[in-house]
Formats: structure tokens, sequence, C-alpha cells
């Protein structure tokens, strides 16, 4: 079996993996980003909407920005269209090419001085007196031991690498959003804006979104909770009621299928040699589904604290812990709050949220974000929301 040795590996190049890989590279450390398909951004599972925020992390590139999107058009049950926009947008900014913005991603972790590879599937973490070192690996050269000091799960929501190192990873149906979508083409739809749907006819305990991507074509998606999905109620069951009703005459170019957690961030996503980024660490928008941003922040962080604690000869689980405390500090309040927000709002009946939708009309928001929209639903229904002002407030 093939021997190797690196500073760092990193498993899964989405964005999470990339970012990592380039920060831990950029410090000076030797460092292998593998995937195990056999072509980056490939398959898209995502609905691919990302706020302007996006441009913290990567240099903007038109090659990867399908549409620029003002605002959002919010649906309630009923059909009442309320229509948010404003100039810094948190949710909703640009509808990416996740196909080429995920190789831009690994082609900057690449200049910075790492090693990619694809079709390389990690198939298990080697462990040594309690410590990850590094990962069991096939591709088309063979079987391989890749040796590190650090291992970086960056493999998705299902992480094996986090379920083979010991970290406590299961997910509740109730923590799932199951999501179906289609690309489609010849659709009539408002070029500028994001459109969401909400209703227990549409998405129960989920939302459906239309994201435009330019010269007539959208992602038409919907994510339902999993523990209301099963035969017949599946989300692409609704998925294919909704574009019926909406957009008989539209033409599917690609189905896509997938799942996002939307519990909140693990406690603890590291161990002795091991970090997780990512959907692998639960970053998600609870409410929202998003989780790009917080992916990339996080894997910052990750890769920062990674090579600190590589050149100073300690990946204990205690050194490496430097990593939750810190996205705790940079986005565990926001998290918390949505995730609240979300057990409360996708319980109530669609009675109750076309009383809210139609309390935002006429509504001018300085930012489009989960926390400024929260703030108004409150100020505008004080007696309704007054359950969730105490829990979020």
């Amino acid at each position: 079996m093939i021997e190797e040795r690196y500073d760092v590996v990193v498993v899964g190049s989405g964005p999470a993996g990339s970012v990592t890989a380039r920060t831990v590279a950029r410090q000076g450390l030797d460092v292998l980003l593998i995937e195990r398909n056999q072509e980056i951004g490939v398959p898209v599972r995502c609905a691919e909407g990302v706020s302007k925020g996006v441009e913290q992390f990567i240099k903007l590139d038109k090659r990867w920005i399908c549409a620029e999107v003002k605002g959002a058009n919010i649906y309630s049950p009923d059909g009442t269209k309320v229509t948010l926009g404003g100039d810094m947008m948190k949710e909703v900014g640009y509808v990416l090419d996740r196909k080429q913005f995920d190789k831009a991603l690994a082609n900057d972790a690449a200049d910075a001085g790492a090693d990619v590879r694809v079709k390389t599937e990690a198939r298990g973490v080697i462990t040594d007196t309690g410590y990850v070192k590094g990962v069991y690996v096939h591709s088309m050269d063979g079987d391989a031991r890749i040796y590190a000091d650090v291992v970086v799960g960056a493999d998705g929501v299902e992480s094996r690498i986090g379920r083979w190192a010991g970290v406590c990873t299961p997910l509740k149906p109730s923590d799932i959003c199951i999501c179906a979508e289609y690309l489609m083409c010849d659709i009539d739809i408002e070029e500028e804006y994001s459109e969401f749907f909400l209703g227990n006819k549409v998405a129960p305990r989920g939302y459906a979104w239309v994201f435009p991507k330019g010269d007539g074509c959208a992602n038409v998606g919907l994510g339902i909770s999993g523990d209301v999905s099963g035969d017949g109620h599946r989300a692409i069951d609704y998925l294919k009621n909704f574009v019926h009703d909406k957009f008989p005459k539209a033409k599917v170019l690609t189905e896509i299928y997938g799942a996002v957690p939307v519990c909140g961030p693990l406690t603890k996503s590291t161990a002795n040699g091991l970090v997780l980024v990512g959907d692998a660490a639960r970053q998600v928008n609870p409410i929202t589904g998003g989780g790009i941003l917080y992916a990339m922040q996080a894997a910052e962080i990750a890769g920062d604290v990674i090579a600190k604690a590589v050149q100073e000869g300690d990946t204990s689980a205690e050194r490496l812990e430097e990593y939750d405390n810190r996205c705790r500090n940079e986005f565990g309040r926001h998290m918390e709050m949505s995730l609240k927000a979300k057990n409360f709002f996708f319980n109530m009946s669609d009675e109750d949220l076309n009383t809210l939708v139609h309390s935002l009309e006429g509504l001018t928001l300085k930012e489009l974000s989960t926390r400024a929209l929260l703030q108004e639903l409150i100020k505008r229904n004080p007696k309704r929301l007054v359950a969730l002002a105490r829990l979020i407030l």
C-alpha cells in the first residue's frame, strides 16, 4: 500500500474544504485537498443563492455569477405578494454557478500551495493512541495511507470522517431539510428578484424558492422537514405540484436532490487531530438553510487554528477547541436565534403565516437579513409573536 505524508489532509472540496486548505497552505504547511468525485463542483446540490458577503472570501468573478438580485418577493399561503429589498443583502445577493464557483475556490487553494486530487475517496481514518493521524484513501492509483497531523472533514451532511473519528454527528428527521430542485428554462419570472413561497400545502415545515439564473432560467425548488416526509408526501411530490401550478409551460433541464442540516452547529466539532467544517459541522442557518458563507467563515477560522496547532506541535482536542469557541463567538448567537425562530415559525398554521406576511406590506428594510426581518415581524405583530420575542431577544 502506498504511504504519503502531509501536515494536513482536507476531505471534500466544497467551499468549506477549499477555503480551509487555502488558509492552511498560505501559512506554509503541506496540505492535500481530496475530492471523491471526478470533477470539483459536480454534482451541484445547492439552490446557489448567496449574499454579497461572499466577496470577503473570494475576488468577484462574473464567470461564476449567474444573476445579481436586488430583493425578494415573499408569497403568503393565500398568494399575497410582498416585495422586500435593500442595499445591503445579507441572505440573497447573487445566484451562483456552483460548478464554476467551487472550481475557483479549489484553484485558489492550489495557488496557495495545496495539492488537489479528484477521484480520491476517503475510506477510513488512521488512528493511533487516541489521535486521528491520517486517512485511508482509494483512487485510480490504488489504495493508500496518507498520514497527517490534522484531518479536516469537509465531507458534507453525511460526514463519514466525523463518524469514523467518533464525533457525535447523528441527525433526527426533524434536524434535516429534505430538498428537491429543478433547473428550469422558458420560465416567466422577475429576473432581479428571488422568490419565496410559504404554506403547508406548498412545503410543510419549509418553503419553496425560485432563484433566477439569467437567460430565462431559474432554480426552482423546495425543502420540507424530514419528519413530514413520506410516501406521496416527499419533497419531489410537493415540487411537482408547485411547478404544475406556477410554471406549467417551463421545461426541466436538471433535477437536484439533497439534504440540509437545520439543527444548528455541533456543540463539539473537533477531536484529537480532527476538525469538521461546513455541513459536516452543521454550520447552516436553520431557518433559511443557507450555509455557504458560514462554511467559508468557519473554514478561515479552522485554517488559522489548525496551522498554529501544527506549528506548535499540539493537535489535541483541547488545542483545536479554539476553533469551536471562535465560531461560537462569530456566529453562534445568530445560529441559536435562527434555530428558535425556525421551530417557532414552522409550527404555525397557514392562517397565521398569512397574517404575518400581510403585516409586511409596505415595509422598507435597510438590510434584507434574517435578523432584520424577524425584528420587523415582532415589531408589527407584538401580541402574536410575544413568545418568539421572549425566545430570541
